[in-house]
């Protein structure tokens, strides 16, 4: 997968030349970087494919990734943060992230997850997903219990970061079937996008 892809960076200033360089050494063209207080505007001006928030570093960042699911909703955002910390990873699901990445992360491996969101994938760190359906998951509520075994399936997989492609060699379905499946599933549950469906999924505890 080598298409380039647009990307805002929110960051605080010591780590902003840190992670720019890495996102062009991985082939993201940075439109332009900022501070949280300018993320808004910012990315209103640019229109990146994906906005890149660094949650090391300023406790208003947190604030800044729902105030740009709420103005931007079209622009899905990837957060990052210097250590597997489960509960941040879950607080940047809550306030608005399609993404999370979770300590060091190779420059390659950076660039790959901002163009999957960009695809409309979700990413998270290996075993991330996993943990916080465990941890911090929340009982089913009525309209969940109308979820064929198949869509739970898809749900898991999809909250996995699996691509249609490789929900369906796992499932042995057609990526064709794998996309009605999850359209049933935002349908029944109410929802508008894979991002709010992983979002919805981790808080409510489905598996």
């Amino acid at each position: 997968m080598n298409t380039r892809a647009s990307a805002v960076l929110v960051a605080t200033g010591r780590s902003v030349p840190h992670v720019a360089a890495a996102l062009a050494r991985g082939g993201v063209d940075v439109a332009g970087s900022t501070d949280p207080s300018g993320a808004v505007p910012l990315v209103e001006a640019h229109r990146p494919q994906v906005v890149v928030v660094d949650l090391d570093g300023d406790d208003t960042a947190l604030d800044t990734v729902a105030a740009l699911a709420a103005t931007v909703p079209q622009v899905p955002v990837l957060t990052l943060y210097g250590e597997p910390d489960h509960a941040v990873a879950l607080a940047a699901v809550r306030a608005g992230a399609t993404s999370h990445l979770a300590g060091p992360v190779p420059p390659t491996e950076l660039a790959g997850a901002v163009r999957r969101t960009a695809a409309g994938e979700v990413v998270f760190s290996p075993g991330l997903a996993d943990v916080l359906l465990e941890e911090f998951g929340r009982p089913a509520a009525e309209r969940e219990r109308h979820l064929t075994e198949r869509e739970s399936d898809v749900v898991r997989l999809v909250v996995e970061g699996l691509t249609a492609r490789q929900i369906a060699n796992r499932l042995v379905l057609s990526p064709r079937t794998v996309e009605n499946h999850v359209q049933n599933v935002l349908r029944k549950l109410r929802l508008h996008s894979r991002a709010s469906l992983v979002r919805y999924a981790i808080e409510r505890g489905l598996a």
